[in-house]
Order: C-alpha cells, then sequence, then structure tokens
C-alpha cells in the first residue's frame, strides 16, 4: 500500500495537503483488531462456525493500512493476544492403494468380507450412550479467489450420544491442512494460512439437544433407504460415513452395510490399503467422472468397521476432505 510520503510525490504541486504535517497513528492497526475483538465479546456476540464451504475472494476483502491477514481458526475464538505463528501446517497425501490401475468390481469381495467379519471391542460392551473419536478435515475449505489453493484446519471430536439425542460433544481444533505443496506454498505467501495463535484452544464441552435418533436396523431394504442408494455409489459411501459417525453399529448391521455396497453399481475394490491413523484396511471406490470427483471407502477387514471415509478430485488427484473414526465404543458415562 502507499505511504504518506509517496502518495505525496505522486501528487506532487496537486496535493492539498502537502504542506500539513503526519502524525504517527495514535492506536496500531493490529491494536484496533484486538479491540474490535475484546468489544464483539463483551457485547455478548459469538462467533458462529461455518458450515458450508467458504471462498475467499481476494477482491472482496477491505484490509486497513499496515493490517496483517489472518486466517481464523474454524470453530473456534480469535486468539486474545498475538503470537507466534503456528506450525504450516500439512501437506495431505492420497492413500495409496493396491490395486491402483484397473481395480476390479467391488462386489464379490464385499460380499466376502461380509460372510467372514468377526465380533469388534464394542460387540460385548454395554452403555446408554454411543462414543466416537473422529477426525475431520475439509468441511469448510477455503480457496483462493482464482479456486486454485485450498487450507482448511482439521479438527478432533468426541461424541457421547444417547437414543434420545441427548449427550455431550468436545471439539479440538487442530493445525491447518493443504490438500498440495503449491496450496501450502500460496497460503504461507499470504500469511493466511498461519494463524496468530498463543496455542491450542482449551477444548470445550458442549451437550446435546433431545432428539431421538432412528433405531438401527441390519433388514437390507431398510439399510439401501438409509444409505440412499437409488442416487448411486457417490451418496451411498457419504451416507456410510454419516451412519457409522452416528451409531455403534453391531456386527449383524455391518455385514448388511457390506452387503448392501456389493449391489450398488459402480465400486471397485482397491485392495490392502493403510490408512491416516496407521491402521490396515481394505478400500472401495467410485469414480464420479462427471463431477471429477472419487468417494473412498476404508473397512477394518477384520470387523467390517468403517475406518475412514475421504473425497478426492480425480483432475488432479488430491484430497478434498476425509473423515478418520479412530473409535466407536458404549458406556455410561458422558465426557
Amino acid at each position: 500500500m502507499f505511504g504518506a510520503e509517496r502518495t505525496r510525490t505522486l501528487l506532487g504541486p496537486a496535493d492539498p495537503a502537502r504542506t500539513a504535517a503526519v502524525e504517527p497513528p495514535l492506536v496500531s492497526a493490529r491494536e484496533l483488531i484486538d479491540r474490535a475483538g475484546a468489544t464483539d465479546t463483551a457485547a455478548g456476540h459469538r462467533r458462529v462456525r461455518p458450515t458450508r464451504r467458504l471462498v475467499l475472494a481476494a477482491g472482496t476483502l477491505a484490509v486497513a493500512a499496515g493490517a496483517v491477514a489472518v486466517l481464523q481458526p474454524l470453530g473456534g475464538g480469535a486468539p486474545d493476544t498475538p503470537g507466534e505463528p503456528a506450525a504450516a501446517g500439512l501437506v495431505l497425501v492420497p492413500v495409496a492403494y493396491q490395486f491402483d490401475a484397473d481395480p476390479p468390481a467391488a462386489g464379490p469381495q464385499l460380499r466376502m468380507l461380509a460372510d467372514k467379519i468377526k465380533d469388534a471391542a464394542y460387540d460385548h460392551q454395554s452403555g446408554r450412550y454411543m462414543y466416537h473419536h473422529t477426525k475431520l478435515w475439509g468441511d469448510p475449505v477455503m480457496t483462493s479467489a482464482d479456486g486454485r489453493h485450498h487450507v482448511a484446519f482439521a479438527s478432533e471430536t468426541k461424541l457421547w450420544q444417547a437414543a434420545d439425542g441427548t449427550g455431550n460433544q468436545i471439539r479440538i481444533q487442530l493445525e491447518p491442512q493443504y490438500p498440495d505443496q503449491e496450496s501450502r506454498d500460496y497460503w504461507q505467501r499470504e500469511s493466511i494460512g498461519r494463524p496468530a495463535t498463543t496455542g491450542t484452544p482449551a477444548p470445550s464441552v458442549m451437550p446435546l439437544p433431545p432428539e431421538a435418533l432412528r433405531p438401527l436396523s441390519a433388514d437390507p431394504s431398510e439399510l439401501r433407504e438409509r444409505l440412499k442408494v437409488e442416487y448411486g455409489a457417490g451418496s451411498a459411501s457419504k451416507w456410510v460415513g454419516t451412519l457409522y459417525g452416528q451409531y455403534v453399529v453391531p456386527r449383524a448391521t455391518r455385514a448388511a452395510v457390506l452387503r448392501v455396497l456389493a449391489d450398488v453399481p459402480g465400486f471397485r475394490w482397491r485392495g490392502q490399503v493403510t490408512d491416516r491413523a496407521g491402521r490396515n484396511g481394505v478400500a472401495v471406490t467410485f469414480d464420479d467422472r462427471e463431477h471429477d470427483q472419487q468417494s473412498l471407502l476404508i473397512f477394518d477387514p477384520r470387523t467390517g468397521e468403517l475406518l475412514a471415509h475421504e473425497l478426492l478430485t480425480l483432475s488432479p488427484m488430491r484430497i478434498s476432505s476425509y473423515q478418520v473414526i479412530l473409535d466407536a465404543a458404549w458406556t455410561n458415562q458422558p465426557g
């Protein structure tokens, strides 16, 4: 941006204030930003986590001279005071497939898996609350004005939920992550991918409102309806991720889910993979060429549990979002 002296040089004799002395600002731009945040907090305003994909267009941002652009951590409040930049963040790499080129149809392998799965640890548990520990990235993703560079903050969630919907949720914001090195480099240059922070915000417990959950069934027709298979493999992939992120799925239902997916056209068998938590799994994918998107599901080869669900762009191949289910259990004590 132009400074006072450069502006005067450009204007020359036409400068109406050329004889006026310019005093230094009484308050820095950084302090003004901090005061505005403090005022919002004092007034009882609450920042709301965006739930849709955000696009940051450079032309829509009006920034005061000398102010620093900061990417607000998703789902958390602004830091009270500026600090050292956080870690630069990770570049996400697509999961490596055993069968990368010309993978076979997934139906026969999914049926074989359904026939041989064993009990999960939670099949021998009981309790009032279903517990889930998940890690998510990609909701929302922030995108540069040209649509090329992307960044989002990973989040870790622990959820305790009863059949009537009540319970508690704890969400912890993690580091920024990028789908490719070019995006990482871009956001670092723009000083947007390195939020000012004084440390990881303390997790807060959020009570869940009552909202009765629909009972889970192993009936194939009911599962086909619940997983929206009539809309294709992409839709089924999404709803399988939703199902496993909300329910502690018993063995009979896990087997039924695999058999339902086996009958959905388009799934390809990717064989043995390693998920983002370092666990061994088996994977299926669906390529939606019309929308340049691939859906990935990773299952535990012993129990048939869903370990992860990811969305990738096909051209070029890179991560759009991921969900990793780190743990599921029954318990009588909400966190």
